[in-house]
């Protein structure tokens, strides 16, 4: 889309599949004749422009696994999934080289880069499953979803978790029905996500439609883009319809060619008003990066349960468990955790292959045959699941998962900071906002309002050097100490009920302002 293109610096246009298909056969043969190969994991920090697809799907033909590198990731996190990844070269976009360069030296990972369009250097090293066959299980991705207990894990995403999604998305039918060759998905969400680069990316190319990628959600320009896109099918957050539908009503509103939405997490009350306002459905539902589309649940059948958080019920090929936390079955109507399995001889078909480097949390993920979401749900009497809240600590802003104690340990390395706790306050547009209780190292006072902000303010500035801007701070809260066990473990439920009454106190500074999306360090 032209705003995209801007956005970019790059030319406007489609590209059809015979010239992407020369594009990756050429930087196929580049690749493999610099050395790459299967078993070797490559980076790519191109967020959503057309060289992500190229060189991911060039890669991919050789075996080589693609590492989807988030925009907005910094210092701390990049140091990290350098080494963790291995990674032996990164593709990204020149602004960001040094960035990456310092990271790996942290690291201590030789790691190539290279731009684009730059001319491939020789591996570092031979390939490590060389001479290995290239099947449904070889590893294609690597991407990184929000730890509760540690650091981001990555999951393994073999070829089949790929392939299933877009077959999945291609014959579920009902609402969500796609038309072989017809459909143009537009999808403002990032390729680093499994949405995007899975479910919208696989869905288009298995049945042969038209993918319309943006480099973000801009509202104000949305329709406009939806109306001159010509969009069939769109992708959405949560956050998407409540902002859109902040604008004045309009004549336009109706003048478009969308026939569903696909999407999790739009408010209960706003659910209906939107439908009623835009003449489309929005189809919710229910999938994690580990799931991918093994055990996706979506209510693309009417009856739909509008304004209930209902993401529908499961298909003949997904088997759904509750367990309460007793550790039995759950009834009707009762919250319990929700634990899913594809059906049949393998219950772990289209999901991850595991966590990278961490095979005891993969087996704790799959206890007694099935996989832990950590997700609250209730079934009601007829069936249908209704999404409650997150078991584990994960704060969900605008879509994205942020671990507490990432942004914890980011936070404990400032100097006015002796210890420090984060947790979810509710915010009427992003969903989430992170709070942080903070305990303020010996000699730094905040007995003042305005030494209040200040020691905030750098607290926050800090935070957004190392992490991405949406995990920082939202709001920053000194307190004399924090509720901990008698372990000196932070207790959890203490602090989640703590949290809300935080905000628009004296001791309490409000950084939201701060957390900007920001231009390359």
């Amino acid at each position: 889309m032209p705003e995209t293109a801007r956005h970019y610096d790059i030319p406007a246009g489609e590209i059809t599949y015979q010239a992407a298909r020369k594009s990756i056969e050429a930087l196929k043969q580049a690749y493999q004749n610099a050395g790459y190969g299967h078993g070797h994991r490559v980076g790519l920090l191109l967020e959503n422009r057309p060289a992500f697809f190229l060189h991911w799907f060039a890669l991919n033909a050789l075996g080589v696994s693609v590492v989807p590198i988030n925009a907005d990731m910094r210092a701390a996190e990049l140091t990290y999934l350098i080494g963790h990844s291995e990674i032996c070269l990164a593709v990204a976009l020149p602004q960001r080289h040094a960035g990456l360069a310092e990271a790996a030296q942290q690291a201590s990972r030789p790691l190539a880069l290279i731009g684009p369009d730059d001319a491939i250097p020789a591996a570092n090293c031979a390939a490590p499953l060389q001479g290995r066959e290239i099947n449904s299980q070889t590893e294609c991705g690597l991407l990184y979803t929000s730890g509760t207990t540690g650091r981001p894990k990555g999951c393994i995403l073999p070829n089949e978790y790929y392939l299933h999604c877009g077959q999945w998305y291609a014959t579920v039918g009902g609402m969500a029905s796609l038309q072989p060759g017809k459909e143009r998905m537009l999808t403002p969400l990032p390729l680093v996500h499994m949405n995007a680069m899975a479910c919208s990316t696989l869905a288009m190319v298995t049945t042969g439609g038209c993918l319309i990628v943006l480099d973000r959600f801009h509202p104000r320009s949305w329709w406009d883009t939806v109306r001159e896109s010509k969009a069939t099918v769109i992708h959405y957050l949560g956050v998407m319809p409540a902002i859109l539908m902040k604008a004045e009503p309009s004549a336009q509103d109706t003048q478009h060619s969308v026939r569903f939405g696909f999407g999790a997490g739009i408010d209960r009350s706003l659910h209906e008003p939107f439908e009623k306002r835009f003449g489309f459905p929005l189809l919710e539902a229910w999938a994690m990066t580990e799931t991918g589309s093994g055990a996706v649940i979506i209510a693309n059948h009417e009856p739909r349960h509008i304004g209930t958080s209902c993401f529908g019920k499961e298909q003949p090929e997904v088997e759904v468990k509750l367990i309460n936390d007793a550790g039995q079955d759950a009834k009707a109507d009762e919250h319990a955790e929700l634990l899913v399995r594809h059906a049949g001889a393998n219950p772990r078909y289209g999901f991850f292959a595991g966590y990278l480097k961490d095979e005891a949390a993969t087996q704790e993920a799959w206890a007694d045959g099935w996989f832990h979401t950590g997700d609250v749900v209730r079934r009601d009497a007829d069936g249908y699941l209704h999404f409650i809240d997150r078991k584990k600590n994960v704060i969900r802003r605008s879509g994205e998962n942020i671990a507490a104690v990432e942004v914890e340990a980011v936070l404990l390395q400032h100097p006015a900071v002796k210890a420090a706790a984060v947790a979810a306050v509710p915010d009427a547009v992003r969903g989430d906002e992170v709070l942080a209780c903070i305990v303020t190292a010996e000699g730094i006072q905040v007995d003042t309002a305005d030494a209040r902000e200040k020691t905030a303010h750098d607290i926050v500035k800090w935070a957004l050097s190392q992490l991405a801007y949406y995990k920082a701070p939202g709001y920053v809260a000194f307190v004399d100490a924090l509720p901990l066990t008698a372990t000196n473990k932070i207790q959890r439920g203490e602090l989640k009920k703590l949290a809300p009454t935080l905000p628009d106190t004296p001791e309490c500074v409000n950084t939201c302002h701060m957390k900007k999306r920001q231009e390359p360090a």
